[in-house]
């Protein structure tokens, strides 16, 4: 099973997370991480130009052999080479990570195939597979209506989008399953809410409140259960047949160990949360507004 892990690397480059308290990993640690994860058969890291020094972390730990998935960044306003731009960011990319081609490349801002620059975006992400500088495109998504508008604008090979036991969204809406018959790669991340759903209540900050039910049933469920929180959140999302990988991040290679440990759990039923869940809880863009 744990060759169905990804591994994220945001906290490679960045302080990251609502439950971070160590700060960014340090490069005796991430090639900690990576030995650990590559001896349990994970293959493939997930990173992103917006993820600070994360890219030139995992080129200094070196990460020959393995599958590397980034992201590209906004496009740059005034922008009027977009190939030109598009193969100079992956370029870079290559070089802090020491690498001759990516497994993966996604758009972090799908929504720019709908504005001017939709149609070159779109033709120099295809240009980078015939160039040989990565194997697959695609999109990293915040939900599923991002997917039901780019639906007729590309065809994806990875999907990158939130899922987790508390937002289920991919799954009730099809998508997960509409994916897999296109022949796409799913990789779902958030599998911990940012670290939020492995808090306790006296832990979890106090904007969390106001949703005070949700962790009501959630502490009823797992007390009933007898699961852990960890045990609980890769159940689910181990659990979904579609998804080919599930991104995970961990600060130290301890907290590798602990998921190695829980990936194969199994869960008996599901937690009732009221429906529809708000979506200022669901995505961590929306917190610093709480």
């Amino acid at each position: 099973m744990s060759g169905r892990l990804a591994l994220g690397t945001v906290q490679f480059g960045l302080e990251y997370g609502v439950a971070n308290q160590a700060g960014r990993v340090q490069l005796t640690e991430v090639r900690n991480i990576l030995r650990e994860a590559a001896v349990q058969g994970v293959d493939t890291l997930d990173t992103a130009v917006a993820y600070g020094e994360s890219e030139s972390t995992l080129g200094r730990a070196d990460v020959r052999g393995w599958k590397v998935v980034t992201k590209l960044p906004a496009l740059p306003d005034g922008c009027d080479d977009v190939g030109g731009w598009v193969h100079s960011q992956i370029q870079s990319s290559l070089s802090r990570l020491g690498a001759s081609e990516l497994y993966g490349v996604l758009l972090h801002r799908p929504g720019e195939l709908f504005g001017k620059h939709g149609k070159p975006l779109l033709d120099a992400l295809a240009h980078l597979k015939t160039q040989g500088l990565t194997r697959k495109i695609g999109v990293s998504v915040y939900g599923p209506e991002e997917l039901d508008r780019l639906a007729g604008e590309m065809q994806f090979d990875i999907v990158q989008a939130p899922l987790n036991i508390l937002d289920r969204r991919l799954v009730e809406s099809g998508w997960a399953k509409r994916l897999k018959d296109q022949g796409a790669e799913v990789h779902a991340r958030s599998a911990f809410l940012q670290g939020l759903l492995l808090m306790t209540a006296d832990r979890r900050p106090h904007k969390f409140a106001r949703w005070r039910s949700i962790w009501s049933e959630w502490t009823r469920w797992l007390e009933e259960t007898g699961l852990s929180p960890l045990q609980a959140c890769l159940g689910y999302a181990m659990g979904v047949a579609e998804i080919d990988k599930v991104v995970v991040g961990v600060d130290d290679s301890r907290q590798l160990k602990e998921i190695f440990a829980a990936c194969n759990s199994t869960l008996p039923s599901l937690p009732s949360w009221s429906q529809p869940i708000d979506t200022d809880l669901l995505n961590p863009g929306r917190w610093s507004q709480l």
